[in-house]
C-alpha cells in the first residue's frame, strides 16, 4: 500500500518513480523495483537483509555482473550516496534494467546513461538483452526524492 501511495504521489508532482527508505533512512527499493548503484567500478544494491523485493530480475543482474568481472557490494546505503553515484538504476521485470536520469532534480552523473568502464547500466542492460531477450536501448526515469520511513510502516 505504501509503494502506491508513494507511486501516486511522486507521478502527481511529475516523476517517474520514488525511492523507498527503509525504518533507519538507508535506500531500499523503488516502489516496484529494486535499485542499483555504481560507484568506482562496484556495483551497489541493498542487501536482502533489508526490507526489499527478492527480485528474479534483479538476482539475474547481479550473476551476470559477476560473471562478466563487476564487483558486487551487497550493502545498505544513505540517500545522499546515490547523488554521488556514477550512475543508479533499477531493476525489475517491468523495467528490466533502466537508468535513473536524476533525483530530486539533480543529474546522476551526466544527466543519462553514460558508459562506465566495467560496471554501467548500458553493458548490464545489453547483456541482459542478449541473455534474456532480442532488444536494445534503455530511456531512464526521473525520480522524486526519498519516501519518509514512516511512509513505508503500515
Amino acid at each position: 500500500m505504501n509503494s502506491v501511495l508513494a507511486k501516486r504521489e511522486v507521478v502527481s508532482l511529475g516523476y517517474d518513480e520514488a525511492i523507498m527508505l527503509d525504518a533507519a533512512g538507508a535506500v531500499a527499493e523503488g516502489t516496484g523495483e529494486n535499485i542499483f548503484m555504481v560507484h568506482r567500478d562496484r556495483l551497489y544494491t541493498p542487501p536482502l537483509s533489508m526490507p526489499i523485493l527478492d527480485g528474479i530480475t534483479r538476482d539475474a543482474v547481479i550473476t551476470l555482473a559477476r560473471e562478466n568481472g563487476i564487483e558486487v557490494v551487497n550493502r545498505p546505503s544513505r540517500a545522499t550516496c546515490l547523488y554521488a553515484a556514477s550512475e543508479v538504476f533499477f531493476t525489475g521485470t517491468a523495467c528490466e534494467v533502466t537508468p535513473v536520469r536524476e533525483i530530486d532534480k539533480i543529474s546522476i552523473g551526466a544527466g543519462r546513461a553514460r558508459p562506465h568502464p566495467r560496471a554501467s547500466c548500458r553493458r548490464l542492460s545489453r547483456l541482459w538483452s542478449r541473455v534474456f531477450r532480442d532488444s536494445s536501448g534503455v530511456a531512464g526515469v526521473s525520480v522524486m526524492g526519498f519516501a519518509s520511513p514512516s511512509a513505508r510502516q503500515g
